[in-house]
């Protein structure tokens, strides 16, 4: 079965942000800023993909979506950090409504619409358990009936944690979390042109059966500066460094290196 997974590394969408603009320039401008990018990308690069590169079932497609404006110098960035992940395909477009774009994108990306595929979405500062890919597919095995009976079932994993990464290196907590982004997955029936873009994640168990993990951590989500989520007021998340036992945990199951993150977050 196919398993796809989409990722918006700050594509300018026309909508999709909790973050308002007045218009789709000063949109491009927020996103497209020199601090903000460069937290993007030592996020990127040292929270986002080892695990995908990682991962214990290699036979997933991930679909990165950029702007057609984004420069020159930081595409070129972008393709290098992924160049050694086979899995990993880079789509440029124009600002377009959020939805119906990433919604077009998924199902031009099925192999064979006729056959039910496996997708999740993916924020480039967060992290899934190097076992993502081959528990999503197991547990849509498991539960072979359910699944069967509905056009589309949600696979969620709500266990994780919430992190910080920084040049002292790596804070986080233990998080229980339904319907988070992370470690979320839908499985489409063939024939289907439904999406897991047409749910607000959090909204999800309104449309479809849902199944959830709670056995292991399975996420971690990035805590920063430039979360869209976050630019509002919200209840901060305390947060404490790791425990030996902690950074053994996260470069066990999310290839998390609390060094490359010091290393990363240190450079000038």
């Amino acid at each position: 079965m196919q398993v796809i997974g989409l990722c918006r590394f700050s594509y300018p969408a026309i909508g999709g942000f909790q973050v308002e603009h007045n218009s789709i320039e000063e949109r491009i401008a927020f996103l497209y800023a020199e601090a903000r990018l460069e937290e993007r990308f030592r996020l990127f690069e040292t929270v986002a993909l080892p695990c995908l590169r990682e991962q214990t079932d290699q036979d997933f497609d991930l679909i990165i979506v950029i702007g057609d404006s984004l420069p020159a110098h930081h595409e070129t960035r972008l393709r290098d950090l992924v160049a050694d992940i086979p899995q990993i395909s880079i789509q440029k477009h124009p600002p377009r409504q959020q939805r119906p774009i990433m919604k077009a994108i998924l199902n031009d990306a099925r192999r064979d619409p006729d056959a039910p595929c496996l997708q999740f979405r993916y924020d480039d500062d967060d992290a899934v358990s190097v076992d993502f890919v081959e528990r999503l597919r197991q547990t849509v095995s498991d539960c072979s009936g359910l699944i069967e009976r509905h056009r589309a079932v949600a696979v969620d994993f709500n266990m994780g944690y919430v992190a910080e990464f920084s040049a002292e290196g790596i804070a986080a907590a233990a998080l229980h979390r339904p319907y988070y982004v992370a470690a979320l997955g839908v499985h489409v029936r063939g024939g289907s042109p439904l999406t897991i873009m047409n749910f607000a994640h959090q909204k999800i168990l309104r449309f479809m059966p849902t199944i959830t993990l709670s056995d292991a951590p399975m996420f971690v989500r990035g805590h920063h500066g430039s979360n869209d989520s976050r630019q509002k007021p919200v209840a901060p998340v305390p947060v404490s460094p790791l425990t030996p036992e902690q950074a053994a945990e996260f470069e066990a199951r999310f290839a998390i290196k609390e060094t490359q993150v010091r290393q990363a977050f240190s450079a000038t």
